[in-house]
């Protein structure tokens, strides 16, 4: 079965730490990405780093926890799968689209001026000869999510923020 890679960058004026609560922190992506709404389905069913329960904004979307996103009719459920604070969040698709094995990493490396933002997944298609059509599509999409949380990010940063 053939995989597929989609692999985006963006730089943005935010901090690393800024850009991994936007990321951790699911109810914020309608703000930023295409997508239209957010549910958290299953909180973290583990305690956050250092065995200590963390609190905040996205403080229950620790590894395990299940995540709905929904635009139009479309619904994605996604479980987080790793957490590095302040440098990666990575996920995997457990439902929504006909894929198999989808996982995204999304790595985030400080800069002098802000954080490169690279957020890269791949997959393959359930349905034989749609895999060039998923890439594409996702790959406009993340296109379009990574371009959305650099500029937020950057602007959350901002001392005017």
């Amino acid at each position: 079965m053939r995989r597929y890679e989609i692999d985006v960058h963006a730089v943005s004026r935010g901090s690393a730490q800024t850009v991994y609560e936007l990321l951790r922190a699911g109810e914020t992506w309608p703000t930023w990405s295409g997508l239209g709404s957010f549910t958290l389905e299953q909180p973290s069913p583990m305690p956050d780093r250092d065995g200590v329960a963390a609190s905040g904004v996205g403080a229950d979307q620790a590894v395990g926890a299940i995540r709905l996103f929904r635009t139009g009719p479309l619904r994605s459920r996604e479980q987080i799968v790793e957490l590095v604070p302040g440098r990666r969040l990575s996920y995997v698709l457990l439902s929504g689209l006909p894929l198999r094995d989808y996982r995204a990493d999304v790595d985030l490396t400080p800069t002098s001026g802000g954080t490169e933002i690279r957020w890269r997944s791949t997959f393959a298609a359930k349905v034989p000869g749609t895999g060039w059509f998923y890439r594409w599509f996702l790959g406009r999409f993340l296109d379009q999510t990574v371009r959305g949380l650099a500029g937020y990010a950057g602007r959350a940063s901002s001392p005017a923020g």
